[in-house]
């Protein structure tokens, strides 16, 4: 049941509000404040779904209220009650952040109408709320090493910032997670996160995926079609295995980060673009320099951070941490009973040469959960993980 809060220092008109929607199928469970000071108060002590707040108030004024409800609780939907003489400033409140006004005295039709909307609409921010929160928990980064304790660090730093990144490291290490915890802890996570498989895409067809193309550009081209970077407009873009790209597509990315625009394939209409780069490689991007696989100037363009992902062998006091997490994990996906790892079949694992990194990690654990005992022992380790 939405609990619904009236603030309304008139008592004839608090007293039709509370009855109208007392009165609407048992669904709303409506409480009352004299003025706007009693009703923050409430609002500290209480949940509420939805306000239906009042302008013109002793004390304080409707005004005052919205700004300080925004401040405590600004996730409250506020519907202001407007007398006659008050349309021009409910119309204001909205530009506040109020989601609507009524006028007084309040038609029934359009106040039931607007504390609907209010809701369906408060009901929305949560649903996002905790859709980033799952988002959030796909790309935690584990570990308590001093490695990825100072990757955390930099993170920190860099993701309010828009400065460009390049991570480096082995396959396997979770340089995407890098990526996308830049993108989660920076402004930009309200728009898009836009990955980007450098390795994964013919180096024919490349350009047109990050850039777009209009139709007739080439065969098969059948439509104009815009391309990751129009994509990820006022998010980021993760060029991942950027080392893989060819060089007539580094010359389009450096001219992307150079002057903020692009051309889609086949046009010479230039589209302004607003996008963080992020980017990663296995490769030794210096290495591929000297061997003209590699444009020096479009490196110093990512490099503004470098982030170097460890190896999981050069950080096995995380592989508890790591063993715990990926258990508990596969376990919900599986739908079974979260299963233990002996203390020493976990020793044994920290032994281990981890080649394919901490994507071999989860392999080997789900291998465990499925095929081990009802606690795996060193004994399952050795039968079915052994390297």
């Amino acid at each position: 049941m939405a609990k619904i809060l009236v603030i309304e220092d008139e008592a004839a008109i608090r007293r039709v509000l509370v009855k109208i929607l007392s009165e609407e199928n048992n669904k709303y469970e409506v409480f009352e404040a004299e003025d706007g000071l009693v009703g923050i108060e409430k609002i500290k002590a209480d949940d509420y779904d939805l306000v239906l707040c009042d302008i013109k108030m002793p004390k304080m004024d409707g005004v005052e209220v919205l700004e300080a409800i925004k401040k405590i609780k600004p996730e409250i939907p506020i519907v202001m009650i407007s007398g006659h003489g008050d349309l021009d400033t409910a119309v204001n409140t909205m530009r506040l952040g109020a989601f609507d006004y009524i006028s007084k005295p309040p038609d029934l039709n359009r106040l039931l109408n607007t504390v609907r909307n209010a809701l369906d609409r408060k009901e929305l921010v949560v649903e996002n709320k905790m859709l980033k929160k799952k988002v959030s928990k796909n790309y935690e980064m584990i570990g308590e090493s001093k490695a990825i304790s100072d990757i955390k660090n930099i993170i920190e730093k860099v993701a309010a910032t828009d400065a460009r990144v390049l991570i480096t490291g082995p396959n396997g290490t979770g340089k995407e997670l890098v990526a996308h915890w830049i993108h989660q802890k920076s402004e930009r996570s309200k728009g898009a996160m836009i990955e980007v498989n450098c390795a994964a895409i013919p180096g024919e067809l490349i350009e047109s995926e990050l850039f777009g193309h209009v139709k007739g550009a080439f065969t098969s081209a059948n439509k104009d079609r815009a391309g990751k970077f129009e994509a990820a407009n006022g998010g980021t873009i993760f060029l991942d295995e950027i080392g893989d790209m060819s060089l007539s597509a580094q010359a389009k990315v450096l001219r992307a980060l150079q002057e903020n625009k692009i051309q889609r394939v086949g046009s010479d209409k230039d589209i302004k673009v607003d996008v963080r780069v992020v980017a990663a490689t296995n490769k030794d991007l210096k290495k591929e320099i000297a061997e003209n696989r590699f444009r020096e100037d479009l490196y110093h363009r990512l490099a503004v951070i470098l982030i170097k992902v460890p190896a999981l062998n050069d950080r096995r006091d995380d592989i508890p941490l790591l063993i715990k997490y990926f258990s508990k994990k596969i376990s919900v996906e599986q739908g079974s009973p979260v299963k233990k790892f002996s203390d020493k079949a976990i020793k044994q694992l920290q032994q281990y040469d981890w080649t394919g990194n901490i994507r071999e990690l989860r392999n080997v654990i789900e291998r465990l959960i499925i095929l081990g005992g009802k606690e795996v022992s060193v004994e399952d380790v050795k039968l079915f993980a052994a390297k």
